[in-house]
């Protein structure tokens, strides 16, 4: 059985992004076309499971309660337009700490193959930096990169074979939904 699903990044995909991370619920502000994007994503039979680095928990910015509020507070808005969220997954280390989840290395999304039991290749992973086209080319996964947050910054750069640019999460779910 096939399962659409998408995989997205969330700092700059989701939310708008911050150099000094988002440390707070009041500092986690969403792009209102991306809540609306997995919502309807959501509506059309879409599981959107979500793939974050989140490394200022270890380097004691914020705590996992602030992250999870974050979380709920994202699931919230898509519910009031009748969408869901799938599974969240984060990766709490630090760019050193050598563990195999942090984007680049593929840990998270194979974190969420395993939750849904799901062959990761083809799927879509939706992410603004070349850490996550990297991850998703790992797993062969398909690439997109999104212009929100560092995308622009990213497209600057040499892109990984076959990755496919949108402005937004909205042109890629009406992409999804055509």
């Amino acid at each position: 059985m096939f399962m659409k699903l998408v995989i997205l990044d969330r700092d700059g995909v989701i939310n708008l992004d911050s150099d000094a991370y988002i440390k707070s619920l009041e500092e986690w502000i969403p792009i209102p076309s991306s809540i609306d994007a997995i919502a309807r994503l959501s509506k059309a039979g879409w599981t959107v499971a979500v793939a974050t680095n989140q490394s200022g928990l270890a380097r004691g910015y914020y705590d996992l309660s602030t992250l999870e509020t974050m979380h709920v507070r994202l699931r919230e808005l898509v519910a009031e337009q009748g969408g869901d969220v799938g599974l969240i997954v984060h990766c709490p280390h630090g760019p050193d700490d050598g563990c195999d989840c942090r984007k680049p290395r593929p840990g998270m999304l194979l974190r969420i193959a395993e939750h849904y039991g799901v062959d990761l290749a083809g799927i879509w992973f939706v992410g603004d930096s070349s850490g996550d086209l990297e991850a998703a080319q790992a797993v062969d996964c398909q690439p997109v990169l999104v212009k929100t947050g560092k995308g622009e910054r990213t497209l600057a750069k040499a892109l990984p074979a076959g990755t496919l640019v949108f402005d937004d999460l909205a042109a890629v779910a009406a992409h999804l939904l055509q």
